[in-house]
């Protein structure tokens, strides 16, 4: 039975919280304080706190910790599960009736439109993790990891997984 309760308050909690963590962070309170009983309101504050600090969603964060707490091992995957579960089914959904309607021109032209925002959005980000880099590890080590990559995949045509594990070994090498 508990984890069936587990299940529900974060299911709820995530259905009803659209919008990521901000809005599902009160509704977890209410179902694991409130509703529950199974933490107080300071532990609960400790625990948010906690999982602030670290990164990913909090959502999932909360859901892992307080699923643990409360039923080990089990009550942590139940409670990322159902942490999951809302946005999977939408994600699904949308995908369905895109895919049906696919051939309409109103879909045709988001598609289109999102594209050059995806490409300015990865492009920040790909700075973003340049100058970051550049940072760390200075403008020698950074060259050398862009260009031996490039080289890795575009001319030998590693797969990105293994230049991944690659750049990892040689951060691991000279950190």
């Amino acid at each position: 039975m508990i984890y069936l309760e587990i299940f529900w308050a974060f299911f709820i909690s995530n259905i009803l919280g659209y919008g990521g963590g901000p809005p599902s962070i009160p509704l977890i309170q209410n179902e694991v304080v409130d509703h529950f009983q199974w933490m107080t309101v300071e532990e609960f504050g400790e625990t948010l706190a906690l999982g602030n600090a670290l990164p990913s969603p909090i959502s999932t964060k909360l859901a892992g910790y307080i699923g643990y707490e409360v039923a080990g091992l089990p009550g942590a995957i139940v409670g990322l599960i159902a942490t999951i579960l809302p946005t999977a089914i939408a994600m699904i959904a949308l995908l369905g009736i895109f895919h049906l309607f696919r051939n309409a021109p109103q879909i045709k032209a988001m598609t289109k439109s999102i594209r050059p925002i995806v490409t300015v959005l990865l492009g920040t980000l790909a700075i973003e993790f340049l100058l970051g880099s550049y940072e760390r590890i200075g403008l020698w080590h950074t060259l050398f990891l862009g260009v031996a990559s490039y080289y890795l995949m575009e001319k030998r045509k590693l797969h990105p997984a293994l230049v991944i594990l690659l750049a990892m070994g040689y951060g691991g090498l000279i950190m």
